[in-house]
């Protein structure tokens, strides 16, 4: 499952470190190309909103498996697309399908016992995780052999194997819901009401993932120019150390189902805050940039996989509809961190970046706490 959520998300990366190679090649200009990054995203947000909360009311395994299925078939139309505009509207096609991903996430969380969640659920999102960090890398180096359509179609292949093997040996899961589609819908909006701490962890977790995805922007910036002067290939190898992060993740899942979720919570936080610190004596030190964008890594697989472990608990009935309106929280808050650090940095370079990640750490630290103080009232 690990796997297979990993190769679907990974096609939402590929474009990344392509955009000039399709920018030639597809003759088009540099803001089209440009767009379809954007378009990757509103995609994948899109389908968070329309498609996930499908997992309650609909055969788990049915759905994940058409998914998986329709994004290979997407990433060959991806791949084949003649021209600019095909190919944004593939990016879309191939973005909206990967949330598959998240369905095969609530289908762990409800196969194994309350104990063995945590685990179960870091598990998986290590796949996708992992996806997200090796697909740049494993799209330049395809690039290189055979162009940027070659990603696509090498890439199609092993997700289509994926969706048989997941047909096969996934057991089926009844639907835990009977709703229409707009009361489905309706409903993952009413779950914001109804459910507090559903409020508290999605606020929460935009907040530490706002505060992660800074540094993504930011060391780019920084690595680019003196003194280290890095070309896009060799910062693009600094992503890598995100692998710490995921490791961290399946162990934070273990001390989570020892009942350990908000030590795990309050101890990514304030690894997060730590991190920028670090990060900020990272300006023209090599080796204490690594230590921050691996302190950042780690506290933010601590937040995701705690918050998760946490949700996943409160309905059984309603976990997708739970997942998808906190990882649509989750994204909104890593792209607003990305804005803001765009422009932190012009404004206030690399120390003012820096206070922004620490203060977004803060602003996730004082939600934490309230809940803390709201759990001991009740």
């Amino acid at each position: 499952m690990a796997t297979a959520t990993g190769l679907s998300c990974a096609g939402n990366y590929f474009a990344q470190p392509l955009l000039d190679l399709i920018t030639r090649d597809l003759h088009i200009s540099s803001t089209l190309a440009g767009l379809i990054v954007t378009a990757s995203q509103l995609g994948y947000a899109l389908g968070l909103l329309l498609i996930v909360p499908l997992g309650d009311v609909l055969d788990r395994r049915r759905l994940a498996v058409t998914l998986m299925a329709a994004t290979a078939l997407f990433l060959a139309l991806t791949a084949a697309a003649p021209n600019g505009s095909a190919l944004l509207a593939g990016t879309v096609a191939v973005a909206l399908t990967a949330v598959g991903a998240q369905v095969v996430v609530g289908y762990a969380a409800a196969l194994v016992p309350d104990a063995a969640r945590g685990q179960a659920v870091a598990t998986v999102m290590s796949g996708i995780l992992l996806g997200g960090l090796l697909a740049r890398t494993v799209s330049g180096a395809l690039a290189t052999l055979g162009g940027w359509r070659t990603v696509y179609w090498v890439s199609a292949i092993p997700v289509a194997v994926m969706a048989l093997l997941l047909h096969r040996f996934l057991p089926r899961v009844r639907p835990t819901a009977r709703l229409s589609y707009p009361a489905l819908l309706r409903s993952s909006f009413s779950l914001l009401r109804e459910v507090p701490l559903l409020r508290r962890r999605s606020a929460l977790s935009a907040l530490a993932f706002a505060s992660y995805s800074g540094q993504i922007t930011a060391v780019t910036f920084l690595l680019a120019r003196p003194p280290f002067g890095w070309s896009e290939g060799e910062i693009g190898l600094v992503g890598l150390l995100g692998v710490i992060g995921v490791l961290a993740m399946t162990f934070a899942g273990r001390l989570n189902d020892r009942g350990h979720v908000q030590h795990v919570t309050g101890f990514g936080i304030l690894t997060l805050g730590g991190g920028w610190l670090l990060m900020l004596a990272g300006e023209r030190s090599l080796p204490w940039l690594a230590l921050g964008v691996v302190a950042l890594n780690i506290g933010q697989q601590a937040v995701l996989n705690s918050s998760q472990t946490v949700l996943y608990a409160l309905r059984p009935e309603a976990r997708n509809r739970l997942n998808s309106v906190f990882m649509t929280s989750f994204f909104i808050g890593g792209a607003t961190g990305s804005a803001l650090t765009a422009v932190i940095w012009a404004r206030g370079g690399w120390s003012g970046v820096c206070a922004l990640g620490a203060a977004l750490a803060a602003g996730a630290l004082a939600l934490w706490a309230l809940e803390r103080i709201a759990a001991a009232r009740a």
